[in-house]
């Protein structure tokens, strides 16, 4: 079977399976799915769907490309012990409907930052995974007062060989060449508006990364669809930054390692930051 065939009927799968760019890892989590922990909230010109659980310093969730909340039930009864957790379907994705024709990087932080406007949060920490990453980069950058810390987990920050494999390049367009000669339901039409954001995004400059105030864990796996090289050059433009990259791991760290990386984590969200000069680098 050759590649293009696998990645069309990869394509066809991704519409039915809620177009998520990962596989259903928790079929049977009631994250995402709980009437009693969901709200709306009426988002610039949208219903964004989140749900919050625990009580303490607010800490918000942003999942990747066709993610949803439910791709944090590793993390969410974890952090919920010592947090306020709120868990978030972005724009056009999970139960938070979009029927709108653009959609970007810069619309999703902004639409993170009116969340936070509507329940009245005037900082709060950020842990974001793939696209969630580049989102909290954005709303790190566009609402510095509004992240405390931040944690990201294959974010990038170009779609170019400077971030990706070449074979990991030829999957979008052959996606979305895939998506496009399906019957245009409104489920497709979807799947198409939400993967052209791997196609197209994001452009996000270096001077933009330096800008970022904040204390941010960079985290990536060492065999990740982001290069390694890329996610160190994210973590040297952040003037307060960490790096953390997993060996042995691909893109899903906090599912793999949902133990290491949750541990870890925690531990960054509640140490200050450590300015390593001179001689005391050998320490």
């Amino acid at each position: 079977m050759t590649k293009k065939l696998l990645l069309i009927i990869f394509a066809i799968m991704l519409v039915f399976s809620g177009y998520s760019q990962y596989p259903p890892v928790f079929k049977n989590s009631i994250y995402g799915n709980n009437p009693k922990a969901g709200h709306y909230a009426n988002v610039r010109g949208f219903k964004m769907y989140y749900e919050i659980y625990g009580k303490g310093e607010p800490l918000l969730l942003i999942h990747g490309n066709g993610g949803s909340i439910n791709n944090f039930s590793g993390q969410i009864p974890f952090f919920a012990k010592s947090y306020q957790v709120i868990a978030v379907d972005s724009r056009a994705q999970g139960k938070s409907v979009d029927n709108g024709d653009s959609l970007s990087y810069e619309m999703m932080a902004e639409d993170f930052n009116g969340l936070l406007d509507e329940l009245h949060i005037k900082s709060c920490n950020v842990i974001g995974w793939s696209d969630g990453g580049n989102n909290g980069l954005l709303l790190a950058i566009h609402h510095p007062d509004k992240v405390n810390k931040l944690v990201v987990t294959g974010a990038n920050i170009w779609i170019d060989a400077r971030a990706f494999p070449p074979d990991m390049l030829e999957i979008p367009d052959v996606l979305l060449d895939s998506l496009s000669k399906l019957p245009q339901t409104s489920e497709v039409k979807n799947a198409i508006k939400v993967w052209k954001l791997v196609y197209q995004e994001p452009n996000i400059t270096l001077p933009q990364l330096n800008s970022i105030k904040c204390q941010t864990l960079v985290i990536g796996g060492d065999h990740d669809i982001i290069l390694p090289s890329h996610t160190v050059q994210i973590a040297d433009n952040i003037p307060k930054s960490n790096l953390w990259i997993l060996p042995n791991s691909g893109h899903s760290t906090l599912i793999n390692y949902k133990n290491k990386f949750n541990n870890t984590v925690e531990n960054f969200l509640k140490t200050p930051y450590r300015i390593i000069k001179g001689m005391n680098r050998i320490n």
